[in-house]
């Protein structure tokens, strides 16, 4: 991984590190028991060298660039070789169809074998953050913002959170250590919502805590305990009005549960503060992103 991509990893806020490490077992799942791409080995010159383009085949936004290099990167210095690659675009950018989002010069070998890994992990996250740019987009006038969940794909939830906020959306918490999520099985577990969420402050005093509520009364019952973050499940908007008349500014809302597009500034208008929307990462298609070869002349 070049200096320049681990910068720009770093300024994305993903740690290269764990980069490497999802680049390394996707190229790895590929190139199996034998460690190489059987196919380019066998009709592509060791020496030969060219030129790709990572183009957009549908209007999206962008994300995932600097990973994509990162795929590309490896590959050539996996075969004790380099390759030059240049960004054409930025991440967060809306792109068209044909527009060409970076280029990569080196090895056609390892342009080749990198080529489905790099464009699995930059397809996906652009898909996860035209997705949210739509969330965005439809709350745009509001003060509310669009929040994923932990609903990721195991092993890429640092890349496809980043790619929310590559998208305009807000990332909820990363997993189960950052925030304690108090939901329904808990305050089955532990007796209620007081002492529920007693428990976890005398056991982590300084992690924020949410608390899933359902209604009115449950809303009111954890901001007198202490809750600073509520998850409004399944609330109609009449509800989650009457909710935030009666929390006030002691707890910041979220809305949850079977939103949509086409409601979500009706959601958006009752005065929360987000809506948190599984989707983005669990049901986001893909962006069709391709890798030409540009015809040797």
């Amino acid at each position: 991984m070049t200096p320049t991509t681990e910068q720009g990893l770093r300024a994305a806020g993903l740690d290269p590190e764990q980069v490497r490490r999802v680049v390394g077992t996707a190229l790895a799942e590929d190139l199996g028991p034998l460690g190489q791409d059987v196919t380019s080995a066998a009709t592509i010159p060791a020496d030969q060298v060219d030129t790709v383009d990572v183009v957009a085949r549908a209007d999206g936004v962008v994300a995932g660039l600097h990973v994509a290099a990162a795929v590309f990167e490896q590959a050539a210095a996996d075969a004790g070789r380099t390759v030059e690659v240049r960004l054409v675009a930025t991440d967060g950018d809306r792109v068209a169809r044909g527009d060409v989002l970076a280029t990569v010069t080196g090895p056609t070998r390892c342009l080749l074998t990198a080529e489905r890994t790099a464009l699995n992990l930059i397809s996906r996250m652009s898909g996860v953050a035209t997705h949210t740019r739509a969330w965005a987009d439809a709350l745009g006038g509001t003060k509310a913002m669009v929040l994923d969940t932990r609903k990721t794909t195991p092993g890429l939830r640092l890349l496809e959170k980043y790619a929310v906020r590559a998208g305009g959306g807000t990332n909820k918490r990363l997993g189960l250590y950052d925030v304690a999520m108090i939901k329904d099985n808990h305050k089955l577990a532990a007796g209620g919502i007081t002492a529920a969420y007693r428990r976890v402050r005398e056991l982590f005093p300084h992690v924020p805590v949410q608390v899933e509520v359902t209604t009115v009364d449950e809303a009111v019952e954890a901001v007198e305990a202490g809750a600073d973050f509520l998850l409004c499940d399944n609330m109609t908007p009449a509800t989650l009005r009457e909710v935030v008349e009666v929390v006030g500014d002691r707890a910041e809302l979220e809305a949850t549960g079977g939103l949509t597009l086409a409601r979500a500034a009706e959601y958006a208008g009752t005065g929360v503060d987000y809506l948190s929307v599984g989707a983005l990462t669990h049901s986001s298609p893909i962006l069709d992103i391709a890798l030409d070869l540009r015809h040797r002349g």
